[in-house]
């Protein structure tokens, strides 16, 4: 009986421990990301500080990492450098939110095929010709 004389003491401090009011703490979720549609990174793979300035081109290689695309350059003449598969990119100075897209023939490198226009920020095709 002596044992159980010094249980209840210690029985009466765990219930009291129990009982006691216990906050949980939730872990904050981060920030839903807001959602303007797909950018020009997700329609043509290509990251938006990798466009052109404005008033200049770019030669594009689809599937090529941006850091090994070649850099902006005057339009002039671009086509005769520009590989089979390849696209012009080229920025309008006049008009900075698109980018306009020259679809160079996939077997004649230089040939252009299709003209596409592009809103920059949504990623959206504009026109083709």
């Amino acid at each position: 009986m002596r044992s159980a004389r010094n249980l209840c003491p210690a029985l009466a401090v765990f219930a009291a421990t129990a009982c006691s009011s216990f906050s949980a703490t939730q872990p904050q979720q981060p920030a839903p990301a807001v959602r303007r549609g797909p950018s020009i990174a997700a329609t043509l793979g290509i990251p938006p500080g990798h466009l052109p300035p404005p008033g200049q081109c770019r030669i594009w290689v689809p599937g090529e990492a941006p850091g090994h695309q070649q850099g902006a350059r005057s339009c002039a003449h671009i086509e005769r450098i520009a590989p089979a598969g390849g696209w012009i990119l080229y920025r309008p100075s006049e008009d900075r939110k698109v980018v306009h897209v020259r679809v160079v023939d996939e077997r004649r490198a230089g040939v252009v095929v299709h003209l596409r226009v592009y809103d920059v920020q949504r990623g959206t095709l504009i026109r083709e010709s």
